[in-house]
């Protein structure tokens, strides 16, 4: 039997511990309270700020910087040309009798504006264009994005190629790298920057557009004697004064020169189907252009082709009308050393897949006088290789 002295202390020892286990317990649970500061007001504003940091930083993305550091070396281009026209009732007045009334009617001049786009690729004011931009023009005026303008000569011009080369007297300037059109990769991000319709003039800065690499490789139709031959497709929007541009890519490279559009059915302007000339065919014409001042391809070739139609075709039991069919080999030509005969059908040359006599032309624009260039023909429903050296006529 327990005494009351030890049920007293028992008693007593069991409420000291049951007191402070629960002051213990309410100490513990005050502590956050007490000892953190919390200031809402502070964090907010810092998490408001932090947020205004990364939507600016997510603003100036690729696209953006690469824009600042290509745009000050982009161009507007000024023309006027001289075009003479002749009158449409010239006839009439051919003779003497009506001449001594009416003057000579026969031709007359006019001045006609243009614009276009160019580049500068070097800081002593080397700038590179379109021919149909300015290859026939009096007067070229070049304004840069400082608002400076500078008269422009032409150094060299390809019509065939649409490459045209102009001098700034000007130094230390802003000016593009120059890029490797064969490393360019289809579905890849490109800008096409430019002077559409001579905005260029309202702010001395270029427009810029943003597309993708849509296709490599397209030969194109020729149009006024100018061969477009393993063109840059793109979707970004090149429009009127965009030609002569350069299309670069996500590094600030020049991988193309914006040259012209496709339009059917009518419609104006842009749908989407933009087309470059690879800035590796740029590179090897403006050399030339630099040294010589034109394109050298006085070489002879020493046959004659034709486009396939479905007669041909049918008569050679070829599987499609691709191709050119050889009707005439001159006697002692290249054509003739390679061994090139009447009723052979080319397929390629030098890798280029020929689809008809127009391609064939163009084609053989990109070679040079001493040259040997390899052929794929089809005789007699065989493949053969033939090899071609072109001489000087």
């Amino acid at each position: 039997m327990i005494s009351k002295r030890t049920y007293f202390f028992t008693v007593a020892g069991l409420l000291v511990l049951v007191i402070s286990s629960f002051i213990y317990l309410n100490s513990k649970q005050q502590l956050p309270v007490n000892a953190i500061d919390y200031d809402y007001s502070t964090k907010l504003t810092s998490l408001k700020n932090n947020l205004q940091d990364e939507i600016n930083n997510s603003r100036r993305n690729i696209i953006t910087q690469t824009v600042e550091k290509v745009s000050p070396a982009v161009v507007g281009i000024n023309v006027i040309e001289i075009r003479q026209y002749r009158d449409p009732f010239s006839y009439f007045f051919d003779d003497p009798f009506f001449r001594q009334f009416f003057g000579d009617r026969g031709n007359y001049r006019q001045r006609v504006q243009g614009l276009g786009s160019g580049y500068i690729i070097s800081p002593d004011g080397y700038i590179v264009t379109n021919d149909h931009v300015a290859g026939n023009a009096s007067e070229i005026t070049v304004t840069l994005t400082d608002g400076s303008h500078y008269k422009a000569e032409i150094v060299g011009t390809d019509p065939t190629s649409d490459i045209c080369l102009l001098k700034i007297d000007g130094s230390n300037l802003p000016y593009l790298e120059l890029g490797n059109s064969d490393d360019v990769i289809i579905g890849e991000w490109v800008i096409a920057l430019g002077n559409p319709f001579g905005l260029f003039e309202l702010n001395d800065k270029p427009t810029v557009t943003v597309g993708v690499i849509s296709a490599t490789g397209m030969n194109l139709e020729p149009i006024n004697n100018r061969y477009y031959i393993n063109m840059i497709q793109t979707d970004a929007a090149i429009n009127g004064g965009n030609s002569g541009g350069p299309l670069v890519n996500s590094l600030g490279q020049v991988i193309g020169m914006n040259t012209l559009i496709f339009t059917a059915g009518g419609v104006q302007g842009n749908i989407g189907l933009g087309f470059a000339i690879p800035i590796n065919k740029v590179k090897r014409i403006v050399s030339e252009l630099k040294e010589k001042g034109k394109i050298d391809r006085d070489f002879q070739i020493g046959m004659s082709i034709q486009s396939i139609d479905e007669g041909i075709a049918r008569y050679y039991d070829l599987k499609s009308t691709k191709g050119v069919i050889v009707t005439r080999v001159v006697p002692n030509s290249p054509a003739d050393d390679a061994g090139i005969k009447t009723g052979d059908i080319i397929l390629e040359v030098e890798g280029y897949k020929i689809n008809n006599e127009n391609t064939i032309f163009g084609v053989f624009q990109e070679f040079r006088v001493g040259q040997t260039i390899t052929l794929k023909i089809l005789r007699d429903n065989s493949e053969l290789t033939k090899r071609m050296k072109l001489v000087k006529k």
